[in-house]
């Protein structure tokens, strides 16, 4: 036996669930098709938004608080700054379901934060350009992490700790039995106990039962100047959340202190190809997310500096994918984040590894069940 557990697709969750299984003491071995922290999954982009107060559903919350805990002890694991928290701002209509699941978040666990509107959030958050019926919504416990960054400790990390992780080895077949998979890859066949499905944008490629509920989406990400930069640094600007009508413009200050990253993510396109992920920005998409920074950050110059083109999986109902394919006892699922998964990935991390040795968790995870779309028959 090459493995306890194979991880395919060391990015995101599987860089997490390679850190966390390895640092529980058991046998890792990782395949990844790229280099570890490469531009093709859905960690790019120099920057990623943490977040407590949760728009996308209260139950996210304990995943979250552990997600921080956990970020800050993989700081100290490799004595290394990854996580900042600036706070963070939703922006948006109250009377919506997202402000109202925002909302109801907070109540639900009591978190700090403070409610702005009218004139103070205005003379608060200048920089912002407000319309009647919004609210700010400031989550003091969000803000900021590097997500490329983080993806190479957590595997060096993992390494350390005797993980094995092969890069530039593409995983071409898994032929799981009943007592282990065999693995194939572009170089030779491994024998593993149980394998970890980790590929993101490929999943459905690996995997063809998930090919009609995981699908890839192409995330245009955007930076943008200022005249005002100084409004624009992390201490005077949190990260924000943007939701009013054609646009869910999210943004965050850039490291270096000089521009600001906001991009429309409302209705990423569908990409059927993944090798072949077109990395075109086309003026129609930049004039789209322009118009959005001049109606709702005026002290931007509203034509992008930069962009970047990167992939994520989603699900239809947008809640990922984590758990045991039903009929298959060695192969587990961890895809389908749907844009927002990196903030949680030390979470995820730990419950696969939980879930792995124990065969249960603690943390609320009924709503990322694999089967409220895998059913038996599938494989029949």
């Amino acid at each position: 036996m090459d493995a306890d557990v194979a991880i395919i697709g060391v990015g995101t969750m599987g860089s997490m669930s390679a850190w966390q299984l390895a640092k529980a003491g058991v046998s890792v071995i990782g395949f990844e098709q790229f280099g570890i922290g490469n531009d093709r999954t859905g960690a790019g982009g120099e920057s990623r938004l943490f977040r407590t107060a949760y728009m996308e559903g209260k139950e996210y919350v304990p995943l979250l608080f552990e997600a921080r805990r956990l970020w800050r002890k993989l700081e100290a694991e490799t004595n290394t700054h990854i996580l900042t928290l600036n706070g963070g701002l939703t922006i948006g209509d109250p009377n919506t379901d997202v402000m109202k699941r925002l909302l109801d978040s907070i109540d639900a666990f009591h978190l700090d934060h403070e409610l702005l509107q009218g004139n103070i959030a205005k003379e608060r958050y200048p920089q912002h350009r407000l319309f009647p019926e919004d609210i700010m919504v400031l989550d003091k416990n969000a803000g900021f992490l590097r997500p490329e960054l983080a993806v190479v400790l957590a595997v060096k990390r993992a390494e350390d700790l005797g993980a094995d992780i092969k890069r530039y080895t593409t995983v071409q077949h898994i032929y799981p039995n009943r007592e282990s998979v065999t693995v194939v890859t572009n170089n030779e066949a491994y024998q593993v106990r149980k394998v970890l499905v980790t590929t993101g944008a490929w999943t459905g490629k690996l995997v063809p039962q998930l090919k009609e509920y995981i699908t890839a989406k192409r995330l245009v990400l955007t930076w943008f100047a200022s005249e005002n930069v100084k409004a624009f640094k992390p201490e005077k600007f949190p990260v924000f959340a943007r939701l009013r009508k054609g646009y869910r413009l999210t943004g965050v200050p850039t490291l270096d202190g000089t521009m600001i990253k906001a991009s429309n993510t409302k209705e990423p396109d569908t990409v059927f190809k993944p090798n072949h992920l077109n990395r075109e920005v086309s003026r129609k998409e930049l004039k789209e997310v322009g118009e959005a920074v001049e109606q709702l950050l005026p002290d931007l110059i509203s034509n992008p500096v930069r962009a970047s083109v990167y992939m994520d999986a989603y699900t239809q109902d947008h809640h990922a994918m984590v758990g045991w394919l039903p009929g298959m006892n060695n192969v587990f699922v961890v895809s389908g984040f749907s844009g927002h998964g990196f903030k949680m990935s030390p979470t995820i991390g730990r419950i696969v590894t939980e879930l792995i040795i124990e065969g249960k968790t603690k943390f609320p995870i009924q709503h990322l069940a694999p089967s409220r779309y895998i059913r038996l028959n599938d494989y029949i």
